[in-house]
């Protein structure tokens, strides 16, 4: 099963990637994975119908008991059927749906084969975790199936309010989940159902569960979502609202139903919930012009009245619901599936346009009629048997005295006339002939195009004759529910059980229905005068608009745009939570030690002056190189304390810290206004007093509130042992706390990210210009023709353009750098290009090296990274942005990109071998001329935390250096511009 399972999510990768290729046959190749996995269901039946459940497992978080297993018993492998025949059948119907040219098909059906996967995960989930994670899936490939249209804002709209409605459901059952299984004990929902716990805490985690479940199904408040989603293509509508996502909530009432049905609570919510939706969805589906819309409110009222059926807690009931929840599968997808036909061949789906079609597409007529039969539970289809089933069950139970037995026998009664109703104002609206309207013209249908919905059709029908055999099937998770006492034995599936009530009622419903329908102008004039009452859509549209407003108004009020207001918000909360922890602390330290050795008196001294002269100063500029002078005394304290590694780290980033605020620093003033500082200054000092001393009090307590031993004590005998190696930050970052390295370069791919997409203005080029490189042909015309046209007249302080001309190419040994004479003369500094064209290699291979000597030595990845990154540093100061696109001809996303990716493998490679991820290992052997040489694979996690840094230096430089250059190069090119049409027309 974890192979099926897997088999979509590869068939959904592969679809992306080259289904653009496939034209057409996209679709078709696509359905091979689904149908292929039905075929494999298929064939455990025979355990399953032995009482066998087949299991497979596999550990996924084994410190929490949550594992990946998947369990078919007969209620999963029926779900599992329906999940994967009928998504093959849509699969194939969308190969004739769409267009050959339709934008983002290949996105669209990989996600459809992930929507399929996740719904095979979701029914075949045996832990309640893993089963909320394909539950919150489904809502997620929902949502982009939903949203296919991107250039529609009403398909936008409708994606986004199925997402947010679900997955508010989705939350609140997550608690509920978790309730439940530390109230049980246990996450494997076979046990919590088999041994169910009992008390308040579990009747309150069981609602919260139900209301996941009602929203998932778009029951009463929550059913506004799916009619919405009518937006969608129709094969979404077709697989998603009618046998595959909207399921998956009656899929969880039906599975909890054997163990929880006498909760308090259950039977009274699940039968409300289920009438007042059944009803409403019924009258609603009355009143639109909309084929699609019709529907889509008749699957509404379907899913009440599956809801009573699954939830009602008794033997029978859940035989019916089982064949209830099958037959409706099958005929809601093959009338979905029709109307898509309708629209495509005919060019609208409003029944007040559509006239004559049923005479020119009788086959069509066929299938339709042979789905709304079944819906409206006409003998002999599936949907008979199932209906018959229900109101015997519910019948059943009202006699033996239940109250909620007859509100929702009569509750389906009434559901049921609406229901036949709405079928046969399907019916006329999609085929008759009507009075006043001009014939549409319909497009010959393929056959090919009705294979799906025919194949859908008349499975309903032929299962009305197997009715027999199914419920041999049917009855295996029946039994799981206890009969209701009295009755007269079991109730089995049949097509005919002679002349009974159920036979009655069913009859009663289809002549009340007929004559609703036949009095339609009628109910529709009534309809339009209750058209007033409230709507659960406008209280959704209500609600978010709250949230909205309110959203803003907090912006409003707290974004002020003043950074002095935003930071002492911040520092006074932390003041305050501080000075509350503090005052219920009870480690405080008896005793205090000044200094260590006098040298760090000094190096105090030194960062308080450094500290207090930036806050005075007046110069931007300035104020950066004083606040760093704080940086570097950390640095002085780290190697005081014989942290060699920490001291060259703070250094570096200290270093690379400056230089970017001076790149900053060039498109601001040179001096901090007039008014900067001057306003509330006594506040200011009274919010800086405070934290200084907030911060000064948690250091001294925290130093001394410890009272067993720290587990970094334990460090250098890990490094060594576990590691092998001595450096023990190295081995720390690398090895120890790897997880945390691996969170903290992703936050640094995160942040260089969103400074580069608030520097590139309109899109982002992260190939700098680079010199061009003359051909030796080219350097012989040019020591044979040395003269050149004289240079057009540029702006001063603008450096000349790029161009093979003038680059400085492999045979112009008087260029120090490469790309040094594109700097205008006055910006160039001969010396600083001697320097850098001297230190610049060696620089890099010292990077290298400390890379490589870092297991042992003072380095490792992030230092070597940061000395890397500042030889491109050097390149660019000594050569402007032409020299780093000179030094670096790479992306630096794709660098960043590769660290991640090397990371990433070498925590994730241990787990292909047996081991936890991040599992290190070592080798060592005798090297000719080298000699002992070992070698760590954490390593490699190292290459990886050097790549991160490398191309986050990169990164920074090339925004907020080259991209920033090159605005100010056009601006000035735009001013020399204007001056000089100046010019011309004052001579002029």
């Amino acid at each position: 099963m974890i192979v099926a399972l897997s088999s979509f999510v590869l068939a959904a990768i592969i679809v992306a990637s080259i289904g653009r290729r496939l034209g057409s046959w996209l679709f078709v190749w696509a359905s091979v994975v689904p149908f292929a996995v039905m075929a494999y269901t298929a064939t455990q039946g025979p355990a399953v119908l032995s009482g066998q459940v087949p299991v497979d497992s596999v550990e996924w978080i084994p410190q929490l008991g949550i594992s990946l297993t998947l369990r078919l018993d007969v209620l999963a492998w029926v779900l599992a059927l329906v999940v994967t025949g009928v998504g093959g059948l849509v699969l194939l119907y969308c190969a004739r749906y769409f267009r050959p040219d339709e934008k983002s098909v290949a996105r669209f059906a990989a996600v459809l084969v992930a929507f399929a996967g996740a719904m095979y995960g979701l029914v075949t989930s045996d832990d309640v975790f893993v089963l909320f994670v394909f539950w919150e899936a489904t809502s997620v490939f929902s949502y982009l199936l939903i949203g296919h249209y991107t250039d529609k804002q009403a398909s936008r709209g409708a994606a986004l309010q199925a997402l947010i409605v679900t997955t508010a459901g989705g939350l609140a059952m997550l608690v509920g989940l978790v309730l439940l299984a530390v109230a049980g004990g246990t996450s494997s929902l076979a046990e919590l159902v088999a041994s169910p716990p009992s008390g308040t805490v579990v009747t309150v985690a069981v609602m919260l569960v139900l209301v996941g479940a009602l929203s998932k199904s778009a029951l009463v408040p929550f059913h506004f979502w799916l009619p919405a989603a009518m937006a969608a293509p129709t094969p979404v509508s077709a697989y998603l609202h009618a046998a595959a996502m909207v399921k998956a909530g009656i899929y969880l009432v039906a599975r909890l139903a054997p163990g929880y049905h006498d909760v308090p609570g259950w039977q009274e919510v699940i039968v409300t919930v289920g009438v007042v939706t059944m009803l409403l969805g019924g009258y609603r589906a009355l009143r639109q012009h909309d084929l699609k819309l019709v529907l889509a409110y008749g699957t509404v009222s379907q899913l009440g009245f599956l809801t009573i059926v699954a939830g009602y807690g008794t033997r029978d009931a859940a035989l019916a619901a089982l064949a209830l929840l099958v037959a409706h599968a099958l005929f809601k997808a093959t009338l979905f599936l029709v109307v898509g036909v309708i629209d495509h061949r005919a060019g609208t789906r409003d029944l007040r346009k559509l006239c004559g079609l049923g005479r020119q597409a009788p086959v069509l007529v066929v299938i339709t009629v042979l789905a709304l039969a079944s819906m409206a539970g006409v003998p002999p289809t599936f949907g008979f048997v199932a209906k018959e089933a229900v109101l015997s069950a519910l019948l059943a139970d009202a006699e033996h005295g239940s109250t909620w037995g007859w509100i929702a026998l009569v509750g389906v009664v009434v559901g049921s006339i609406l229901t036949v109703a709405y079928s046969l104002r399907f019916l006329w609206g999609a085929f008759a002939r009507k009075s006043g309207v001009e014939p549409v013209e319909f497009v010959r249908e393929h056959l090919d195009f009705l294979v799906s919905p025919a194949v859908l059709a008349l499975l309903g029908l032929v299962l009305g004759f197997l009715a027999g055999p199914l419920d041999r099937v049917f009855t295996l998770y029946a039994d799981t529910v206890p009969a209701v006492e009295g009755e007269h034995g079991p109730y089995h599936l049949a097509l005919w059980h002679g002349l009974e009530p159920a036979l009655g009622l069913t009859a009663l419903s289809l002549v009340v229905g007929a004559a609703l329908f036949w009095q339609k102008e009628r109910v529709a004039r009534v309809q339009k005068a209750v058209s007033f009452l409230p709507r659960a859509s406008d209280g959704y549209v209500r609600i978010m608009t709250a949230i909205d407003t309110t959203a803003s108004r907090t912006t409003a009020t707290t974004q002020r745009g003043s950074l002095p207001f935003y930071l002492g918000t911040i520092l006074i909360v932390f003041v305050l939570s501080s000075v509350v922890t503090l005052s219920l602390n009870r480690s405080w330290p008896s005793g205090a030690e000044i200094w260590d050795y006098p040298a760090q008196l000094a190096v105090g001294v030194l960062m308080i002056i450094g500290a207090v002269a930036a806050a005075r100063s007046n110069k931007r500029f300035q104020a950066v190189v004083l606040v760093g002078v704080t940086g570097y005394g950390m640095a002085a304290l780290f190697a005081l304390h014989g942290a060699p590694d920490l001291a060259l780290t703070q250094v570096l980033i200290e270093t690379i810290t400056l230089i970017a605020f001076v790149l900053v620093l060039r498109r601001l003033p040179a001096r901090l206004g007039d008014r900067n500082g001057r306003s509330h200054s006594v506040l200011r000092a009274v919010i800086a007093v405070a934290v200084g001393c907030t911060m000064a009090t948690i250091a001294v307590v925290a130093l001394g509130a410890r009272s067993g031993a720290t587990i970094s004590g334990a460090f250098p005998d890990l490094a060594v042992t576990g590691g092998h190696g001595k450096n023990v930050v190295n081995v720390t970052l690398v090895d120890i706390r790897g997880w945390d390295t691996m969170g903290e370069i992703s936050v640094l791919i995160v942040a260089a990210t969103g400074v580069a997409s608030l520097v590139f203005l309109t899109s982002r080029t992260d190939m700098l210009p680079r010199p061009a490189r003359r051909t030796r042909a080219q350097r012989f015309l040019a020591r044979v023709r040395p003269e050149r046209e004289p240079a057009p007249e540029r702006p001063e302080n603008v450096a000349p353009q790029a161009g093979p001309e003038d680059a400085d190419s492999e045979g112009d040994r008087r260029a120090w750098l490469l790309a040094g004479r594109k700097l205008a003369p006055q910006n160039r500094s001969i010396l600083l290009e001697v320097v850098v064209r001297l230190l610049f290699h060696a620089i890099v291979v010292v990077s290298i090296y400390l890379l490589f000597a870092g297991h042992n030595l003072p380095g490792g990845g992030f230092a070597g990274g940061l000395v890397a990154g500042m030889a491109f540093v050097a390149r660019y100061l000594a050569g402007g942005r032409f020299e780093l696109g000179a030094a670096a001809p790479l992306d630096a996303g794709k660098v960043l990109g590769t660290g991640l990716l090397v990371v990433v493998l070498t925590a994730v490679v241990p787990l292909f071998l047996g081991a936890d991820a991040l599992t290190s290992t070592w080798f060592e052997a005798e090297v000719p001329v080298l000699g002992h040489v070992e070698f760590v694979t954490s390593t490699f996690f190292d290459v990886g935390v050097y790549l991160v840094v490398v191309g986050l230096v990169l990164d920074v430089l090339r925004s907020l250096g080259a991209e920033v250059d090159r605005q100010e190069e056009e601006d000035d090119r735009g001013d020399a511009s204007v001056t000089a049409t100046t010019k011309e027309e004052v001579g002029s």
